[in-house]
């Protein structure tokens, strides 16, 4: 893929994988209001604040660049329809991996990409299974790596994903922060 596109992301996982996939892509970001209304279904939440993202990008670049792909994509943690978000501080990642240890919960990314006058917008779904976790395993975790940027307290391709997730149904990468292959596709039939 040629064409250089956006990415309205500072997510070094999304860098990562759009890296991996060989994108031609850099990195503009600018920081938006990621509240959502209380009424919205929780599988809305992520594509509604990636086209947030993706939109302020947009208006940040001159009338030349506005026909530029700009790609925004938001990742949300779901247990039992509740939106986990990032930790707050160490207490709050502790409880966080607390409750999703020995149960499933969903992993959903919202990705948008504007084009001209398009807008593709999709997200992702991956459920996720966790073994149960010792306390010990837990703080382990939390002090060692510092999961305080990611939703749901953790990073499955860090120390917990390889020995505390029993199963995922999905996309892994989806759960990293960007189903890649699907947006590969998406830029392919966009942009060729």
């Amino acid at each position: 893929m040629q064409q250089k596109i956006i990415l309205a992301s500072q997510s070094p996982r999304r860098k990562q994988l759009l890296e991996w996939a060989e994108v031609n892509f850099e990195i503009i970001v600018q920081p938006t209001d990621e509240s959502f209304p209380a009424t919205m279904p929780v599988e809305e939440v992520a594509v509604y604040i990636a086209k947030h993202k993706a939109i302020a990008v947009k208006e940040l670049l001159s009338p030349d660049n506005r026909s530029r792909v700009i790609l925004a994509a938001d990742t949300i943690v779901t247990l039992n329809e509740r939106i986990i978000g990032k930790p707050k501080d160490r207490e709050d990642a502790v409880e966080i991996l607390q409750s999703l240890s020995g149960s499933h919960h969903k992993v959903i990314t919202g990705v948008v990409i504007l084009h001209r006058d398009i807008t593709i917008s999709f997200s992702d779904i991956t459920d996720v299974e966790f073994h149960e976790l010792t306390n010990a395993q837990v703080e382990f975790y939390v002090d060692k790596y510092k999961p305080y940027d990611k939703a749901g307290a953790y990073a499955i391709q860090e120390w917990i994903g390889v020995v505390g997730i029993k199963s995922i149904k999905g996309d892994f990468y989806n759960v990293m922060g960007l189903p890649v292959s699907r947006v590969v596709q998406e830029l392919a039939k966009l942009i060729g």
